[in-house]
């Protein structure tokens, strides 16, 4: 007998809760045996919806069980949030079909006991689905932890960074869905044509608000599957990352290196922006990431770049003073993509982030010692912390003399929102551009 939606979205969420897996991987994996494109749809929206709402859901459930949340077994703890997710979330799903799928899975999943005990907490939410969805305090770190569903360590964190309405605005935009992006190659067309092409075939677009190079594809679907994506004329990319080639801006017939480069996608833009001409080594540390990039590349055309394993954190003595061009997209937390992997938000504290930066920290020194004079370095990262970011950039400045930073206004057409800018770096946020988060700064190496 062929599991349900509802049993398939259960061993999902065990996987990311219990067993720390990522969402997209398992989404991908559970949801190739799904023939159905409705059910598919229907189990991706209730395993998202309960990441990112799992606090709130978590809240609701406590106020109903008589259990306390970490005495209940998590089967049966995640049959209960796939039940209270479509009762008080969704509005398209009959609650009597929600309760009544919820029991059946706990009688498969449990026993008589708590067969009786999921009937009983599901029917008295539904029944007062306002009180039970109530959140009573008056401490706003807490209601925008629960509201929103991020732990209260990084609710605070980011008040005391970033102020309490930017951070609820923040939370928010966290819970919505991105925007689907793809980068055209334009070694192949352009972004004009490409649009046109896919309109022909119903999908509709418009062009990014600050990438050249980006599309946001307004209905998109199965869009890998297309002649378009086989023949190399787009990849998916958001419109954010698309930024750093774009600000990168190497030359044709330079050296680029490329530290933390897989799955390609800043490697494969920055051959592009040289017109494929030059040479650009692309470096990770994992054998079958290697083989992503260089998959990457031939898709899209392209045979400048050329992928080997090595380790950022290693400094390589043949390497320096070698380069024109270095890309640091650097290890980290990835605060700035909670909205495409929500449970990001559960598996990092102030703990991680300090030991990511060192981490950075040492990977941007060697970086820097790759450049030939008059070089250029590029540092990225798609997270929101300042310690990842700004910050370990002025600490690098200030105690390396020889570089300063290099204005990237002029690679930007609309500079609307972008406050950081004259600052002479990038700092873009989900719910004030409506990219990913992401940070970029630009530097040259010059004489002491």
């Amino acid at each position: 007998m062929s599991e349900t939606p509802r049993e398939v979205m259960m061993k999902i969420l065990i996987d990311i809760n219990i067993n720390k897996a990522y969402s997209n991987i398992q989404l991908n994996k559970y949801l190739k045996n799904i023939e159905d494109t409705r059910d598919k749809n229907f189990v991706r929206e209730i395993v998202y919806g309960i990441l990112e709402n799992r606090i709130y859901i978590d809240h609701i459930i406590s106020k109903a069980s008589k259990i306390k949340l970490k005495k209940i077994h998590p089967n049966i703890l995640e049959i209960l949030r796939i039940g209270v997710y479509q009762i008080s979330f969704m509005d398209k799903i009959p609650e009597s079909a929600a309760v009544n799928e919820s029991v059946n899975l706990a009688k498969k999943y449990g026993h008589k006991g708590t067969v009786g005990y999921v009937n009983g907490v599901l029917r008295a939410i539904a029944r007062k689905k306002d009180v039970y969805m109530s959140i009573n305090t008056n401490n706003k770190i807490e209601y925008i932890s629960i509201k929103y569903s991020h732990p209260q360590d990084m609710v605070k964190k980011w008040v005391d960074d970033f102020g309490i309405e930017f951070t609820e605005r923040l939370c928010q935009a966290n819970n919505k869905r991105p925007p689907f992006n793809i980068r055209v190659n334009t070694l192949k067309i352009s972004r004009a044509n490409l649009q046109e092409a896919l309109y022909k075939k119903g999908i509709k677009s418009k062009e990014g608000r600050y990438s050249k190079d980006s599309l946001i594809i307004q209905n998109p679907r199965d869009m890998i599957n297309m002649e378009e994506y086989k023949n190399g004329l787009f990849t998916i990319q958001d419109e954010s990352s698309s930024l750093v080639a774009q600000i990168m801006n190497p030359l044709g017939n330079s050296k680029v290196i490329d530290l933390c480069s897989a799955p390609g996608g800043k490697s494969t833009h920055m051959a592009q922006l040289m017109n494929n001409k030059g040479y650009i080594l692309s470096r990770d540390i994992h054998k079958h990431k290697i083989d992503l990039i260089k998959q990457a590349a031939a898709r899209l055309g392209i045979d400048i770049i050329d992928a080997a394993i090595g380790d950022a954190l290693k400094n390589d003595n043949k390497l320096i003073n070698t380069f024109d061009y270095c890309l640091l997209d650097a290890p980290c937390s990835g605060t700035g993509v909670i909205r495409r992997k929500p449970e990001i938000r559960w598996s990092r504290n102030d703990e991680d982030i300090k030991a990511l930066s060192k981490i950075q920290y040492k990977i941007l020194i060697n970086a820097s010692q790759y450049l030939k004079l008059g070089g250029v370095l590029l540092y990225s990262t798609c997270s929101i912390e300042k310690e990842e970011n700004i910050l370990l950039v002025k600490k690098f400045l200030k105690e390396h003399s020889n570089f300063e930073f290099v204005s990237i206004a002029e690679a930007i057409r609309n500079k609307e929102g972008l406050d950081t800018l004259k600052e002479g770096y990038l700092q873009l946020y989900p719910h004030i551009h409506g990219t990913d988060g992401f940070f970029i700064a630009k530097m040259i190496k010059k004489d002491r």
